[in-house]
């Protein structure tokens, strides 16, 4: 057995995530098989070993990837680390299960290189934010730790996809679906307000839907306290560009739950029509049109959508907060008509401004707009799926117990590894890099040039001195 193939075996064992019973059940297996038969057991591939033990459903496809890279360590505290979800706001999202309470979760780790003492005090702030919270249609915490320098917080893991996945994979949704998901986001809402906590980053990517329709609404990593003058981001521009509010923008010292509002009506936009309120242009430019333009009518690209369902989403992207509908709770209680599938008006007195920019039916979506605005802060858009969540939710370990070829069942792929400490990084090195590595050879030769060099320094000195 090759050094290469002995890599996989040796993690696997030092993991404690096989046991060596485990492996050599699996080594049966391999060998009764039509491809195995009469192959030694050394001469086994790691690939098709780490195959086999994924078809077992004693590792997962992550882990079988990781511990044939060397890695042993797939844990932080107590949790096993299972799968890769994403990249959030704060840092990683992995896929984890609780060693003894057999719980799945997924654990957000703040990244080695931005643990700036800023940066942590930002981490516990969204720990201690989002534990004061509870409520269905909120993702829960559980918990939170730290595993050497390595920070980490544990929250309930929701299995299925967010509403910006569901509508790029599936396209706009129907009034119902759309009205039903944003009301429970609104719900979880109105508990957040209800405790002081703003938002700020209300958008798509941020509602996770499971199987069963249940929406949570997740990730505070930019959430603040009304009122708390210690939270290093008061005053800034955070968020994402296609559903900034406009006083996020323009007065980022004046934020209120009505905020938050108006992000959600971004996102109420997006869902029956399949298009951000602005698309295309820069983060600058959607911040200066959230500003001063309006969006095309949403029965552009949805002729289902209602003179009521419409005047709605108005009142939610009033750019006066003002004027925008200001409670999470009535943006609840005027969309259970639809999420209920009910054909119910709901009696709501509107003036007769115009909303909606009427849109030729030639001309592009993008409008055009001054750039010259400073915006700094506010991060990429939602529209260019540069950023995810724990929106990634498939797991990769669900695997066909039908498939007889072994070399299909795990294939390698490129997710990170979970984070280790700095004291850990030191200690699985093993040893320094050979750029650094001296034999005992080198080392005398080294010494003896050092002694002569000095011999003749030192009768020159005498010489001259003389």
């Amino acid at each position: 057995m090759s050094p290469q193939q002995s890599k996989f075996r040796e993690s696997a064992l030092a993991s404690k995530l096989v046991t060596e019973d485990q492996l050599q059940s699996a080594i049966s297996l391999v060998m009764d098989s039509p491809k195995g038969r009469q192959a030694h057991p050394n001469e086994i591939s790691d690939k098709r070993l780490a195959s086999k033990l994924v078809e077992m459903k004693i590792i997962s496809a992550y882990q079988a990837d990781q511990l044939r890279s060397g890695r042993s360590k797939l844990t932080l505290g107590p949790y096993v680390i299972t799968d890769w979800i994403g990249q959030g706001g704060m840092g990683q999202v992995f896929k984890a299960v609780h060693q003894m309470l057999g719980r799945e979760c997924a654990v957000k780790v703040l990244p080695l290189h931005k643990t700036t003492p800023d940066a942590i005090e930002n981490f516990r702030r969204e720990i201690r934010a989002q534990a004061k919270l509870d409520h269905p249609n909120l993702v829960r915490a559980y918990d939170a730790g730290e595993d050497g320098n390595v920070h980490y917080l544990v929250v309930e893991y929701v299995e299925g996809t967010d509403l910006r996945r569901l509508v790029r994979t599936n396209g706009r949704l129907s009034v119902q679906q759309a009205a039903n998901i944003v009301k429970q986001a609104a719900d979880g809402l109105a508990h957040a307000h209800e405790r002081s906590l703003i938002h700020r980053d209300i958008k798509p990517g941020n509602i996770l839907v499971n199987p069963n329709g249940i929406a949570k609404l997740s990730d505070l990593g930019l959430a603040f306290y009304l009122n708390d003058p210690k939270d290093p981001r008061v005053g800034k521009i955070v968020g994402t560009a296609d559903y900034l509010s406009p006083e996020q923008i323009k007065t980022p010292l004046q934020i209120t739950s009505a905020s938050d509002i108006y992000s959600l009506g971004c996102t109420l936009y997006y869902a029956v029509t399949g298009k951000v309120p602005f698309p295309g242009g820069t983060p600058k430019t959607k911040a200066l049109r959230h500003l001063e333009e309006t969006p095309w009518h949403p029965r552009r690209f949805n002729e289902e959508v209602s003179d009521d369902f419409v005047d709605l989403i108005g009142d939610m992207m009033e750019k006066d907060p003002k004027q925008r509908i200001r409670q999470a709770e009535e943006v609840a209680e005027r969309l259970a008509p639809w999420a209920e599938d009910s054909t119910a008006v709901y009696p709501v007195d509107f003036d007769s401004r115009q909303r909606w920019t009427p849109g030729p039916v030639h001309e592009t979506d993008e409008q055009a707009t001054d750039p010259n605005l400073d915006a700094s802060g506010v991060s990429s858009s939602d529209d260019d799926g540069s950023r995810g969540s724990q929106a990634n939710m498939q797991a990769t370990n669900g695997l066909s117990d039908q498939s007889t070829d072994h070399s299909s069942i795990y294939k390698s792929s490129n997710k990170p590894p979970p984070p280790l400490s700095t004291i850990e990084q030191y200690s699985s090195a093993k040893r320094l890099n050979d750029d650094y590595q001296f034999g005992m050879t080198e080392l005398v030769i080294t010494g003896l040039v050092c002694l002569i060099v000095g011999i003749v320094a030192g009768v020159l000195l005498a010489f001259l001195s003389s």
